[in-house]
């Protein structure tokens, strides 16, 4: 699609947001970040290792809590743009989700005994865990959609956008690095096994839900005053059907592409996380708590490129910023693979270089979406921020579900064998190594690799989106 340049056009306003309502917005992603990361790192480990679930069984939670994950995620965009209420379309959402979110985080992390059968307790835990899950991953979903969804209602602007994805994204990636630090001091503290991940759970699971609140008083002024008072209960307008926006979110080309750079991205990043700890501890011969360094080391690095990366991007634009850090995170997941037991000090080098990668990940698609959101006001007279993200997250978590699911059948398959809490962990055969590394390096490769082909093909680069939004400017303001 092609934009005319139209110099006579007026410039639309483009309003600065305050530190404050940027800090406080971030902050808000510490209900993602703080409980996210620590599922993404610990809890394949924790269903295997703990509670004694055989790789496959716990490939088969995973899948069944994440594929639901991905899919009330339209479901609930398409709730939150048809919500009406004194607060707006998201808060409403936000708020009363926060709490349930908290209480069925903690419930992930206890280890019930059902049966003294083997095989029963594996099909009890199975129902458990998967139900627990699904509860979960709804009030997750309620609180984080509508909170990554504020962005375009908070500016318009191009280059704001960036800078409050960033502060998004350094609170992405310090809720990372507070906890695996969490983790690591509560782990000291606590020996009994399954004691420390429900003590871990419980003081994250607080966090998160305070987070939520302060994010709420710091952005919710912003937010409706930008909306015309009588639309903020007014009926909502017709939209196309179910049917209908799917299929334009299927010939949507700038939605396609960041929904593929946005899905690679974190398919290449959560496998990582997921297999990490197999790879520190059963290949590297490791003691568990380099685990939680290495991974501090990929994410305060992240933190401190995250910045640089948004500073950078103002001069080159969100596409090439992703196409010149991705490939140095292809270049440390290529190198995991060749690293040998002993290799200690080339182990945390490589996880400083991925951290450089990551932090692109965190800041470029998530500043890209917002663009798309006005190309679609553009062409269709609607905004639709809701159905968007919740589009985008289900295929990725919908692809994260299937990979995970994959994980833990490979390490089945490879011969991986799960520890028995209590006891000394099992020594592995060869294959389940030589699994644990293909998982580590070649896989997410070849994942990140097609990341950069969707961003070539991204169409809205900076000029473009200043046409959007110019067009936007003469339309609502005809006379």
């Amino acid at each position: 699609m092609e934009y005319p340049h139209p110099p006579a056009l007026p410039k639309p306003e483009a309003k600065k947001l305050s530190f404050t309502t940027k800090f406080t917005y971030g902050l808000g992603e510490l209900s993602a970040a703080i409980p996210g990361n620590i599922l993404s790192f610990f809890f394949l480990f924790f269903l295997t290792n703990v509670a004694g679930l055989n790789a496959s069984t716990a490939g088969s939670v995973l899948l069944i809590s994440k594929a639901w994950d991905g899919i009330n995620d339209p479901m609930i965009g398409w709730l939150s743009d048809h919500t009406r209420s004194p607060w707006g379309r998201r808060y409403p959402w936000i708020v009363c989700g926060a709490v349930p979110l908290g209480v069925f985080f903690v419930l992930l992390w206890i280890v019930p005994t059902f049966s003294n059968d083997g095989t029963l307790n594996q099909q009890a835990l199975l129902g458990y865990y998967g139900i627990v899950g699904v509860l979960f991953y709804a009030a997750f979903t309620s609180v984080l959609l509508p909170l990554s969804a504020l962005v375009p209602e908070l500016t318009q602007d191009y280059h704001e956008r960036t800078s409050l994805i960033s502060f998004k994204s350094a609170f992405s990636v310090g809720g990372a690095i507070f906890a695996l630090v969490l983790a690591q001091v509560i782990f000291s503290m606590v020996e009994h096994p399954s004691q420390k991940y429900l003590v871990l759970g419980i003081v994250c699971a607080t966090c998160a839900v305070v987070s939520v609140y302060v994010s709420v008083l710091g952005t919710r002024k912003i937010v409706l005053k930008a909306q015309e008072p009588e639309t903020l209960n007014a009926p909502v307008p017709p939209s196309l059907s179910w049917r209908s926006q799917i299929g334009y979110i299927f010939t949507n080309r700038p939605f396609l592409c960041v929904m593929g750079i946005y899905l690679c991205s974190w398919l290449g990043v959560q496998i990582t996380a997921a297999i990490l700890p197999y790879f520190v501890i059963n290949w590297m011969g490791l003691p568990d708590h380099h685990f939680t360094q290495v991974a501090i080391a990929v994410q305060g690095t992240a933190l401190t490129m995250m910045f640089m990366w948004s500073f950078v991007s103002k001069r080159v634009g969100k596409k090439a910023v992703y196409l010149i850090g991705m490939p140095l995170l292809i270049l440390a997941e290529s190198g995991l693979f060749f690293l040998q037991p002993g290799q200690v000090g080339l182990l945390y080098g490589l996880a400083v270089l991925a951290g450089f990668g990551i932090a692109t990940a965190y800041l470029i698609p998530w500043s890209m979406l917002p663009d798309v959101v006005d190309l679609d006001e553009l062409n269709s007279g609607q905004r639709r921020e809701g159905i968007f993200y919740g589009f985008m997250v289900l295929f990725q978590k919908m692809g994260f579900a299937i990979a995970l699911f994959l994980v833990g059948k490979i390490l089945d398959w490879a011969g991986f064998i799960p520890s028995v809490a209590g006891e000394p962990n099992p020594v592995q055969p060869e294959s389940a190594l030589f699994a644990i590394r293909m998982i580590i390096g070649p896989l997410p490769t070849l994942i990140l690799i097609c990341g950069l082909v969707f961003t070539y093909f991204y169409p809205i680069t900076r000029e473009v989106h200043v046409q959007i939004l110019h067009q936007l400017w003469e339309r609502n303001h005809k006379s």
